[in-house]
């Protein structure tokens, strides 16, 4: 049976997969973690002092055999469905902050949004508006 984390947990914990897609999660992906966990009303009463113990939790499970399956069916099984739109959105977000997207992270991306179950329609959107945050001229 999958164990179930807090919510607020669980998106941390996509961010976090997201980031170390590449296997390096640099200063500027762990700050804008930090960042977004500071500004976002979802994580209104986050205790920050948290974030770093809930990342290495992440970190450690996805080292694990079929960590990454077991990670994303916590995050899952922890979100409420109408918060599954919101963790497919962060992981987004941590993808665009390198502005570059790898490989490794368009396929985390890939099984995030199967494993919360979002829609092509709603990716779409979702996509497409964290792309107009990042764009640079």
């Amino acid at each position: 049976m999958t164990e179930h984390i807090g919510h607020q947990d669980a998106l941390i914990w996509v961010m976090v997969c997201t980031a170390a897609a590449d296997g390096d999660l640099t200063d500027r992906e762990l700050h804008s973690i930090g960042e977004i966990v500071k500004t976002l009303p979802v994580f209104r009463g986050y205790n920050t002092d948290k974030l770093p113990d809930s990342a290495r939790a992440c970190g450690a499970m996805l080292h694990a055999p079929n960590g990454l399956e077991e990670v994303i069916r916590m995050i899952a099984a922890s979100l409420p469905l109408e918060l599954h739109d919101t963790g497919y959105a962060l992981a987004c977000e941590l993808a665009a902050v390198d502005s570059h997207l790898e490989v490794f992270e368009a396929r985390l991306l890939q099984i995030v949004r199967g494993g919360l179950k979002i829609d092509r329609l709603h990716a779409v959107a979702i996509e497409r508006a964290v792309q107009a945050r990042y764009r640079s001229i």
